[in-house]
């Protein structure tokens, strides 16, 4: 809570996308999904303890209390401590935690999409925590959303939450919040990074071979002091002999 709910970080700097528990890729959603959230987020908590200037958490879509009830986090943490005083504790934390951050003043980042509440910097500023997204459609939005080439300004999303937005809602988001790239996760994508709308939006996914299922790289950016981007690939290694000897079992 010490640090602004809008984080501005200079760059240089690496973003990394979702790692949903994937804790041998370790690189953002941190729970839920993957067999090793919680050592997954002590882990980066720890990193954030030790350089809080240097190392920064924005929060994801899996970082609430109620999606971690429906999809692992709160069952790994009751198969490993059987203790829900600690569950409870992580999802204050997680109420805590920044929504967005803006990278040399020029790159604006956050783990979902728009929102059409979304105006001016001032917007991003003024959020208030402890907040539950399900409490503030801004939020969600900032964290569910996601971007749609069919789609022209905002329409409801087929995840239930939430909407898609188009090409021309990028455009004027870059030019009333006077940036020139916005930086989004959430979704995977075949090659660990994707660009949209002329490359004015990117999505970048960090856990390759994604929950055993996909056969995706991860990738994350990093951002020089001049404010240049590039990317590296993690691509995904895949036990062959681990998977047939696993089909040999199932039969």
């Amino acid at each position: 809570m010490k640090q602004p709910v809008c984080l501005e970080i200079q760059p240089p700097v690496t973003i990394c996308g979702d790692v949903h528990g994937q804790f041998h890729d370790l690189l953002s959603d941190y729970v839920d999904r993957g067999k090793q959230s919680l050592e997954t987020i002590i882990f980066l908590m720890c990193y954030k303890i030790l350089f809080p200037n240097n190392f920064f958490l924005l929060r994801g879509n899996h970082e609430c209390y109620k999606v971690n009830r429906h999809y692992g986090f709160y069952d790994e943490i009751s198969r490993k401590y059987r203790c829900m005083g600690l569950f409870e504790d992580f999802g204050s934390m997680f109420d805590c935690m920044p929504i967005s951050a803006i990278v040399g003043d020029k790159i604006l980042c956050m783990h979902g999409g728009l929102s059409p509440e979304l105006k001016n910097r001032e917007c991003l500023m003024n959020i208030k925590r402890p907040i539950c997204p399900y409490n503030n459609s801004f939020v969600c939005d900032l964290l569910w959303s996601d971007p749609d080439p069919l789609t022209k300004g905002f329409c409801s999303s087929i995840r239930g939450v939430s909407y898609f937005f188009g090409i021309d809602i990028v455009n004027k988001t870059c030019e009333n919040l006077n940036v020139d790239l916005i930086c989004r996760a959430h979704q995977v994508v075949q090659d660990g990074y994707e660009f949209f709308a002329d490359r004015k939006m990117v999505t970048i996914f960090s856990a390759p071979h994604y929950c055993g299922q996909y056969a995706n790289s991860g990738a994350f950016m990093t951002v020089t002091g001049e404010l240049t981007c590039s990317f590296t690939i993690l691509k995904p290694f895949i036990n062959t002999k681990k998977i047939s000897s696993q089909m040999i079992k199932n039969e």
